[in-house]
């Protein structure tokens, strides 16, 4: 037998199970499978949630056919949001207002009772700001009729009033020419706003750009 005929026959003997070099590669191999499995179920870890199908204005009440189910990844957050998980309490009304498609956070749920604001509608007859719409702030000014067949001069009655609703009014011809705007109001500022409407006042609304008031 010659020296060639040993050395190719040394070449193409199979590899050992207990070839150490062998046994690294099949660890390496495993372990890029699991990560690769880990990596994969880790991004696939959704949940479903609760979005609102529409805007949900402040104090009005929360049931199923006004939710959409979606499916997100919230993680540590999830018990902040509302899930099928857990069934709707009856008689839950918004205490924050819950924007169209937005995630329905459990803090912005409450019962009416628990409300510290609640929705007056307030008729406007000039043009609204541009800015004013729902879930922005105004100024809500009040000017009461004074013995001229007038007004008296406007005061300003609720500083950055949040505004919950804003759908069109109408006159007495049925013309679409003013402007029901449902502002949030604290009980202690009840009292002015609902005599300022009981004496005819007129009342406008400026945009808040800075927020404060209530």
């Amino acid at each position: 037998m010659s020296v060639n005929t040993v050395a190719g026959g040394a070449r193409l003997k199979k590899p050992s199970w207990k070839d150490p070099r062998l046994l690294v590669g099949i660890l390496l191999v495993l372990a890029s499978v699991v990560g690769v499995i880990s990596l994969v179920g880790a991004a696939d870890q959704t949940a479903e949630a609760y979005t609102a199908r529409e805007a949900i204005a402040v104090g009005e009440t929360l049931s199923l056919d006004k939710l959409n189910r979606v499916k997100v990844r919230l993680g540590d957050v999830e018990p902040h949001y509302l899930t099928p998980a857990a069934a709707v309490a009856d008689g839950l009304v918004a205490v924050q207002r819950i924007g169209k498609d937005q995630l329905v956070p459990r803090e912005s749920l409450g019962h009416l009772d628990g409300l510290d604001r609640k929705p007056v509608a307030v008729t406007i007859e000039e043009a609204l700001p541009a800015q004013a719409v729902a879930g922005s702030r105004v100024d809500v000014w009040v000017a009461l009729p004074d013995a001229r067949n007038g007004f008296s001069q406007p005061t300003l009655l609720l500083p950055g009033a949040e505004i919950a609703q804003i759908t069109p009014g109408s006159t007495a011809l049925g013309s679409a020419r003013s402007t029901v705007v449902m502002v949030l109001v604290t009980d202690g500022q009840m009292p002015n706003l609902l005599g300022a409407q009981a004496n005819k006042a007129k009342i406008s609304v400026v945009w808040n750009p800075g927020g404060a008031g209530q």
